[in-house]
C-alpha cells in the first residue's frame, strides 16, 4: 500500500487578524517597557579632573569614539530615552565610566597598555557603538594616532596608581 500523501503546511498567508493582534501586542509591550525606570535617569556627573591630551588628533578621536561611555560628557541621544535601547545605553555608560573615565583623571585608571591593546585590536569601541556612530569606526591610522596619544597622555599626565 503506498504511503499516504503528506499534508502540505501553509506558512503563508497568515490570517490578517493574527498579524494585527501580534502587532498590537508588540506595540503594547513596547509601551509598557517604557515604564521601567532603568535607563531613564541620564546624568553627567561633574568633571573632577579632565585628562590633558597631547597636541594632535588624539583628543578628537577619543571624543568621537570613546567619550560617550568613558567620560562624564556623555551625549544622550534620542534613542537613549526609549526602552529597550535606553537599558543598553545606560548599562554601557555605567560600565564604561567604571572601567575608564577621562573626566576623573584624579582617580586610578587602567594601565595604558591595556587601553592601547583594546584600541589596537578593535575591541574598543565596541561593535554596538560603532553601528550607531560612524565617527567611532576608526581607521588603522586613527587607531595608531589614538594609541600614540594615550601613550603620551600616560607619560606626561598619568592618573594616580591603583587602577585595574
Amino acid at each position: 500500500m503506498p504511503p499516504a500523501p503528506r499534508e502540505e503546511r501553509k506558512w503563508w498567508p497568515v490570517p490578517r487578524r493574527a498579524l494585527r493582534l501580534a502587532g498590537l501586542g508588540a506595540l503594547a509591550v513596547l509601551l509598557l517597557i517604557q515604564l521601567v525606570p532603568y535607563g531613564h535617569a541620564h546624568s553627567n556627573p561633574p568633571v573632577t579632573l579632565a585628562a590633558k591630551w597631547p597636541p594632535g588628533p588624539g583628543r578628537q578621536i577619543a571624543e568621537a569614539g570613546c567619550y560617550d561611555c568613558h567620560s562624564n560628557l556623555t551625549n544622550w541621544r534620542w534613542y537613549s530615552k526609549v526602552a529597550p535601547a535606553s537599558w543598553l545605553v545606560q548599562h554601557d555608560v555605567e560600565e564604561g565610566r567604571g572601567a575608564l573615565n577621562f573626566s576623573e583623571w584624579d582617580k586610578p585608571q587602567p594601565d595604558d597598555g591595556e587601553l592601547t591593546e583594546k584600541v589596537s585590536s578593535g575591541e574598543m569601541p565596541p561593535l554596538q557603538y560603532k553601528l550607531m556612530h560612524g565617527s567611532a569606526r576608526l581607521s588603522v591610522k586613527e587607531k595608531e594616532q589614538l594609541v600614540a596619544a594615550i601613550t603620551h597622555l600616560y607619560a606626561t599626565d598619568p592618573p594616580p596608581p591603583g587602577g585595574d
